[in-house]
């Protein structure tokens, strides 16, 4: 198959365990971030570069959510109040420049699990809605002949990147959607044939999985707690795509139930 014009960057905010539920944090958000190759590679990697020479001096510096909100590691000056203020705005500015596409689930596994005597993987059921909408999205480009990657980020950090048993249960579960094998999915009609799974580690310096991870947990926030405000999802929910039609921002992001 020939390689397509988009590559699809993916991060998880919270886990999927339905057995202990966080009562803080009791949803699993999934983001899937969209780029055109040619976007990511003009504009959205020289933006993050340009930004972690700004605050670093280097760009081997890798960007994560939790540990920015923590303010852990490198960026432990973060403690200071204005110059926290400086980066944020900085990185909001760099966030809201980044040529995507964001498709998005949110599962509420309190409501799941009253709902559902024997409730769904919360990462399967994000993944299935996400690549659905995100297959949607392609077609509706003109690109859904063309092979796709999907890069998600290693869950087995023991074993390399893909081969670790968790690695594995999830591509089983996107070969097995992409292939339109889901009971929820009408059958072959629904198949995703353009779609590849790529595992990256979690050392790897990749700007597009970056930014799903600075993206996924203030996405996870808003459906969580919808009357705070959220500076970062003011940016993010711009880039939500709004349908073949254009017209609902809530088009792509799934909330279940």
């Amino acid at each position: 198959m020939v390689f397509g014009e988009y590559i699809v960057y993916v991060d998880e905010s919270g886990d999927h365990s339905m057995t202990s539920i966080d009562e803080n944090y009791p949803i699993f958000s999934l983001a899937f971030c969209v780029f055109k190759k040619a976007d990511y590679v003009r504009i959205a990697v020289p933006a993050m570069q340009e930004f972690k020479f700004r605050w670093f001096g280097h760009d081997t510096i890798v960007m994560h959510e939790a540990d920015i909100v923590k303010r852990r590691g490198p960026f432990h000056f973060l403690q200071y109040d204005k110059i926290r203020s400086r980066f944020m705005d900085d990185l909001t500015e760099v966030i809201e420049r980044m040529p995507m596409t964001v498709i998005a689930s949110v599962i509420r596994k309190e409501n799941l699990k009253r709902k559902y005597a024997r409730p769904d993987n919360p990462y399967q059921l994000g993944l299935l809605f996400c690549m659905e909408k995100t297959h949607a999205f392609i077609k509706h480009n003109g690109n859904h002949e063309q092979q796709c990657h999907i890069v998600c980020e290693s869950r087995s950090p023991r074993e390399k990147a893909g081969q670790g048993k968790e690695d594995a249960a999830l591509e089983l579960e996107f070969r097995r959607i992409a292939a339109g094998d889901h009971y929820l999915q009408g059958g072959k009609e629904d198949s995703m044939p353009c779609f590849d799974m790529i595992f990256a580690s979690k050392l790897a310096n990749s700007t597009g999985l970056q930014i799903a991870d600075l993206i996924a947990r203030p996405i996870g926030l808003r459906i969580l707690k919808g009357g705070q405000p959220n500076r970062a999802f003011d940016v993010i929910s711009g880039k939500l795509w709004k349908g073949p039609l254009g017209k609902s921002q809530a088009f792509g992001l799934k909330v279940f139930p």
